[in-house]
């Protein structure tokens, strides 16, 4: 007797014919912002350029920073939009435009834009599983920042020594 893996009920083994769809997954330029550098050597280097990518923004947006490997900014996506006060998140959706982008590295980014900028037990959560993600991957998170609401106050996981 012949194992299959996937056995299926006699009528439904007859013979059919089945449409199976093929993709083409690209990732389409939305726009451009202009800066005098795209080199990015700590986080207050992209502190203002999230801040101008967030302003205005009444609730919470998760971006990631996609990165070369000389360490410059190849492209920023924003993964989700939230509500006032939190955004879901999932690894796939951070994970898919940095692959598509070649990206070597990635800093992640979101606003409160309610509050200060001190991560949520959530942020801490989310920042240690899309760093393991990271890892599997080969694509190193070199920073998670968390913009306050406009007072100029940031967090950097990175400079609180918070990345593992």
């Amino acid at each position: 007797m012949q194992a299959t893996l996937f056995a299926l009920p006699e009528p439904i083994q007859k013979q059919r014919s089945y449409a199976i769809p093929v993709y083409t997954v690209k990732l389409v330029r939305d726009g451009s912002m202009s800066y005098a550098t795209a080199q990015i050597r700590s986080s207050k280097d992209i502190v203002p350029i999230m801040r101008d990518y967030l302003a205005d923004t009444d609730r919470e947006h998760f971006v990631v920073i996609m990165l070369d490997q000389k360490i410059k900014v190849i492209g920023i996506n924003t993964v989700s939009t939230g509500s006032l006060t939190a955004s879901i998140v999932h690894p796939r959706e951070v994970w898919k435009p940095v692959i598509l982008s070649n990206a070597a590295a990635v800093i992640l980014c979101h606003n409160h834009p309610s509050g200060s900028a001190g991560p949520s037990q959530e942020d801490r959560a989310l920042t240690t599983r899309l760093v393991a993600g990271g890892k599997l991957l080969g694509i190193n998170v070199l920073d998670h920042l968390i913009i306050g609401d406009g007072t100029g106050e940031y967090f950097s996981f990175a400079d609180e020594g918070l990345l593992s």
